[in-house]
């Protein structure tokens, strides 16, 4: 009776498991006056991009998710280790075949026989059912299943990761496209006037008034200017095809309307770093794959254990067709075993070694993984507070340096300075003016990167069960 207990229930070796502990701060160094604060409704819905309140950037994160053949493959992926589980959990039920065989047979009528006499022409006609059972006594098909089980669901951390990395790789493309919008409108401006400028300088060089030389660095002023124009034209093409390719589109299929960037990014409130790690995928998935570490030691732990086998086999054997259902044509068997190992030449030792050591292995990734969220989270909250601190300095130094081209155009105007002067105070205002854009597409890119570090919106809930 114990021992029909024991086939039935079994029982499963091998540590149980618990989450590894892991470093967890109090709060972010780098947040500011966001201490307290939680992400905005539009980040926990997880359509984050939503907050920048851009239609443009919002159209084409929608095509991402039904288009992008990283994310297809990535899906692919997911289902191959949900399939797995299927197959893991095959092994809780026994193995039945069934098949049917007919067959006659003529015997010589010379052939010798000795004891008795057996029909010269006969048939058989079998209709037999073969089972074999191998309970899980000690747990290993129920480890196997929970390794497999741990992975799909890692898998669809992985998922989430590949989609969230996707996405924002999408818009930081875009706003690093619209800071290039921004620069090619200043830098068409800035060619206009310096085309304006150049004309001045030729019409007083023909009055008498300037020399060559002041002609001559007008020239040149301009033409780097246009070289700068033309440079940022290769860039934009680049990052537009770049997002053509995330959007799943052949770059020579699509184009983006020019939009240069205005508005300065939304805040973004970091939470809590005990929130981080119930909101990154890939932090799930490294927690996952620790699970299934876990499991497998159970599994190689089975293999102390002796291996039980059940089989049986049944069915109807009759000489005729006519009679084969019948009970008399009916037979049956039923066989038992139990078979250990006694020597492997330390191979099952090796084997559970290889496991744990495995084992401490993803822990070390799970809590290596945590490490770099928190570091994410707390490098683009300190860019994002430095950045908005530079830009008003950059505001400061543009109107500076424009002010000091106006007094500079006004001084050669009136002859007092030469062109050099102005051409130095052209460069100054330009750089100024081309920093400041660059100031503000590194603040957007620094917030759509902090997005990402705090997960996107997604959370640890969204895991199927499986």
């Amino acid at each position: 009776m114990s021992v029909a207990a024991l086939l039935l229930s079994g029982c499963s070796v091998g540590p149980k498991y618990a989450r590894p502990s892991t470093e967890v701060p109090p709060d972010y160094k780098e947040a500011g006056q966001w201490k307290a604060a939680q992400p905005s409704d539009a980040i926990a819905k997880g359509k984050w991009w939503e907050v920048y309140g851009d239609p443009q950037l919002n159209a084409l994160e929608e095509q991402v998710g039904v288009s992008n053949q990283t994310l297809k493959a990535a899906q692919a992926q997911f289902l191959q280790a949900r399939a797995l589980v299927r197959v893991a959990r095959a092994g809780y039920f026994p193995d039945v075949a069934a098949g049917v065989s007919a067959s006659g047979t003529r015997q010589s009528q010379n052939k010798p026989v000795f004891g008795s006499t057996s029909p010269v022409t006969y048939s058989d006609v079998q209709l037999p059912v073969d089972v074999a059972y191998e309970p899980d006594v000690w747990g290993r098909v129920r480890r196997t299943a929970e390794a497999a089980r741990s992975e799909a669901q890692a898998s669809a951390a992985d998922l989430a990761t590949v989609e969230l990395s996707l996405r924002a790789e999408l818009a930081l493309d875009y706003f690093q496209l619209r800071g290039l919008d921004s620069q090619k409108q200043l830098l068409d401006s800035t060619v206009a006037a310096y085309e304006k400028a150049l004309e001045l300088t030729q019409s007083r060089y023909h009055g008498g008034v300037a020399s060559a030389v002041d002609v001559a660095q007008a020239q040149t002023q301009l033409e780097t200017t246009r070289a700068q124009d033309a440079d940022a034209d290769v860039q934009h093409a680049a990052f537009e095809h770049a997002i053509a390719v995330l959007i799943g589109k052949p770059p020579s299929e699509f184009s983006q309307q020019s939009l240069p960037l205005t508005n300065a990014p939304p805040a973004i409130p970091p939470g809590l770093p005990s929130d981080l790690l119930e909101r990154r995928p890939d932090i799930a998935a490294a927690e996952r794959r620790v699970q299934e570490a876990n499991a497998q030691i159970g599994v190689a732990r089975s293999a102390y254990f002796p291996l039980v086998a059940l089989t049986g086999s049944g069915g109807f054997d009759s000489g005729k067709i006519t009679t084969l259902l019948q009970g008399a044509s009916g037979f049956w068997s039923l066989a038992g075993s139990a078979a250990e190992l006694i020597f492997d030449g330390g191979q099952r030792r090796g084997i559970n070694d290889q496991a744990r050591a495995a084992y401490q292995q993803s822990v070390d990734n799970y809590r290596q993984t945590t490490l770099t969220a928190f570091q994410e989270v707390e490098d683009n909250l300190a860019a994002l507070r430095t950045l908005q601190d530079e830009a008003k300095t950059q505001d400061a130094a543009v109107a500076a340096a424009q002010h000091s081209l106006d007094l500079s155009t006004s001084r050669y105007k009136g002859g007092v300075a030469n062109y050099l002067e102005v051409t130095t105070a052209q460069s100054a205002a330009l750089g100024d003016e081309r920093a400041a854009v660059d100031v503000l597409t590194r603040r957007m890119a620094a917030s759509v990167l902090l997005i990402k570090a705090l997960g996107g919106g997604w959370n640890v809930s969204q895991i199927p069960a499986i």
